[in-house]
């Protein structure tokens, strides 16, 4: 699937010297385009974006709305599938529409599809 190749190559521009943990997130459009981010870290983690943000902010700034957005990938190196934190989870709930498939991947290019909600269990949005 070309969105979880996107989402593995993103990792190629991944700015990790502190942890050396390289992650890769594509964005499927509605049109067929991808958006893609990885990681960016900084010696004060606190100013570390991660792959997912750095994604969904980008598509949201160049306005793309969450109703353009159709899937969602995160890749990296890992035996087991790479998870979201919290921060990110959060932005998710908020930016991402609620049937946005979502897909986690390992270093195999396997995927296992999840929901926001499978994610984020009762989690808030001050919009609804």
């Amino acid at each position: 699937m070309e969105l979880f190749l996107k989402a593995k190559e993103a990792t190629i521009y991944s700015y990790s010297p502190y942890s050396n943990f390289k992650v890769g997130c594509a964005i499927e459009l509605n049109d067929g385009r991808f958006i893609c981010g990885t990681n960016i870290e900084n010696i004060s983690y606190g100013l570390s974006m991660c792959a997912e943000r750095v994604a969904i902010f980008k598509a949201l700034s160049d306005g793309i709305s969450k109703n353009d957005i159709k899937a969602l990938a995160v890749y990296a190196n890992t035996s087991d599938f790479v998870r979201p934190c919290g921060a990110c989870l959060q932005v998710f709930s908020e930016l991402l529409n609620k049937n946005c498939k979502i897909y986690l991947l390992n270093k195999k290019l396997e995927s296992k599809e999840v929901t926001i909600e499978d994610l984020l269990p009762m989690g808030f949005n001050s919009l609804e």
